[in-house]
């Protein structure tokens, strides 16, 4: 026993040690740079999948292998790992790093909340609606973790107020095996927190920059199709921002039938309000009330976000002439310029109001670089450059071509059966590995598919990226499930019979889209130049 304890303890590093070594005879055997990549990507992905290294870590995989196989040259694999996406995400750090410094955050969610009401149907989808809105200019994580203690203190309220008013009861209500006073407090708290989570993720999926996982798709995607010039912040928005707002509906129904009972009314109930509706809301605008009036830096804050949406909107909006038809030249600026340049200025703006003030530094900035450095998920950059060089890799030694060809099989289905299968595949693939490295590897590879298929790349690869972010059944799929799992409102069971229902919600809503709205968006139904220019490049 002592032996197999040792042998788990030490499992990380034995997998570490034993992938590399039992998968060397494959580009010793076959000696040619399709093998030595794919020996590359199998070791990369088995270290993604099984997190026995952190995934920055497992990203710096191809920088010393590429050049010790001969697959590219230490400089040339170097240039992958710092592309456009990520000075596009640094200005949105600096962005988010204002937000949370001058707890615009909390100002936002705390007011919707109470614009929604204490009914329990009506609070969910209150702290869905404002996690949505926070969800797409800030990371999941970062939302959810925001977020929770301001429902948290919502739901103490509420069990607080259950226990009162059941030793006011003649007939005491209260179970004594538990800390709610009543099954149905329980339900309440298990909804709240769930639909926080939930409600994280369907937010990050309507921007490019709401999760990393739209900005992996986007970079790499625009690598391997440079000519494509069709993903961009506006294009995005417009086909997503359906899905995102039918999700969130049928999600709320979901949890509401789920914990609360189908039967109750919820929404424009005309009934009196409990007293512990009336303390909850009390509590909400207590909490409200300590924020005190808006500050300037609120107001700056508030500016810059409007203006950031606003430019990347009007840069190149494809129904009319954008801003960057002003300059001669063109396709030199990207979303990144505008992010960075805002980014940037908020390094300089005084935080206080610019006449004489008597604070001790009336010049201090915005943000200041540790502000910036505390949020800056560094990790990640690193874990989307290591895609790149992987699809880079792939692409120079023709491997992506030769996975292409052993897919030809599946030529006989109809394109929304591929797509089908590549959602399902990849959403039960994320709720056990995570979400960037599930996506790193399946894109390449659906790339692939879909040019031996003449299939459009974007009929795969955009439900597939938006599915990779469905690992909500776990509290290892993803980091917000973990922070509300914490809290201790909801048991695993709880999670896997929600998340099951939230993820065929969203398999079943992002088909929707890509066979509807998204085929005039994306011209879906044409298999573009752009991807055949690819191909007769690749196959040469």
């Amino acid at each position: 026993m002592d032996l197999i304890k040792k042998i788990w303890t030490a499992r990380k590093l034995i997998l570490v040690v034993m992938i590399p070594l039992s998968l060397l005879p494959l580009p010793l055997i076959h000696p040619c740079s399709e093998s030595s990549c794919a020996y590359v990507l199998i070791v990369t992905a088995v270290y993604w999948v099984s997190e026995a290294v952190p995934l920055g870590a497992a990203a710096l995989v191809p920088a010393f292998l590429y050049p010790l196989f001969g697959v590219l040259k230490s400089s040339e694999v170097a240039s992958e790992y710092f592309k456009d996406t990520t000075l596009l995400l640094m200005g949105v750090i600096c962005l988010a790093a204002s937000i949370e410094k001058w707890n615009l955050h909390k100002r936002i969610a705390l007011r919707m909340v109470m614009i929604a009401g204490a009914k329990p149907g009506m609070l969910v989808l209150g702290f869905m609606c404002c996690t949505v809105f926070l969800s797409m200019w800030l990371s999941n994580t970062s939302t959810t973790a925001m977020v929770m203690p301001i429902a948290e203190a919502v739901l103490q309220q509420l069990i607080c107020t259950g226990i009162a008013d059941s030793l006011e009861d003649s007939k005491p209500k209260i179970r004594r095996d538990s800390q709610y006073p009543t099954n149905r407090d329980h339900m309440i708290c298990k909804c709240l927190s769930l639909s926080i989570t939930y409600a994280a993720t369907i937010g990050g999926l309507i921007t490019i920059t709401g999760t990393s996982t739209n900005l992996i798709f986007a970079e790499q995607f625009n690598n391997r199709y440079p000519e494509a010039k069709v993903i961009n912040f506006g294009t995005w928005f417009i086909f997503s921002l359906p899905i995102a707002l039918i999700m969130l509906m049928l999600t709320w129904i979901w949890l509401h039938c789920l914990f609360l009972g189908c039967k109750e009314t919820c929404s424009l109930s005309k009934k009196r309000k409990t007293r512990r509706e009336l303390l909850s809301e009390k509590r909400i605008h207590e909490e409200y009330q300590k924020l005190g009036p808006i500050s300037y830096p609120e107001v700056v804050t508030g500016i810059f976000f409007i203006l950031m949406t606003v430019l990347w909107f009007t840069r190149e909006p494809g129904f009319v002439p954008g801003w960057t038809s002003l300059f001669e030249k063109k396709g030199y600026r990207t979303d990144a310029t505008v992010s960075v340049l805002l980014g940037f200025l908020l390094f300089l703006i005084p935080a206080r109001k610019p006449w004489p003030s008597e604070e001790e530094d009336p010049l201090a900035p915005m943000i200041t670089w540790k502000d910036f450095q505390r949020l800056m998920p560094w990790e990640i950059v690193i874990l989307v450059g290591g895609g790149y060089a992987l699809a880079a890799g792939c692409k120079v030694s023709g491997l992506s071509m030769w996975i292409g060809r052993q897919l030809e099989p599946m030529s006989g289905l109809p394109p929304w059966a591929v797509t089908l299968l590549a959602c399902l595949l990849v959403s039960a693939v994320t709720e056990f590995a995570s979400n960037p490295a599930t996506l790193t590897v399946f894109l390449p590879i659906l790339s692939a598919l879909s040019e031996t298929l003449h299939i459009n790349p974007l009929h795969t690869l955009i439900p597939a990226t938006m599915c990779v972010s469905f690992g909500v059944m776990l509290p290892v799929g993803n980091p917000p499930n973990a922070i509300v799992f914490s809290y201790g409102h909801v048991q695993i069971s709880d999670m896997v019979k929600a998340g099951f229902g939230v993820n065929l919600i969203g398999v079943f809503v992002v088909m929707l889209a890509i066979m509807t709205w998204g085929e005039p968006l994306f011209h879906l139904s044409e298999f573009p130049t752009w991807a055949l220019m690819r191909n007769i490049t690749g196959s040469l």
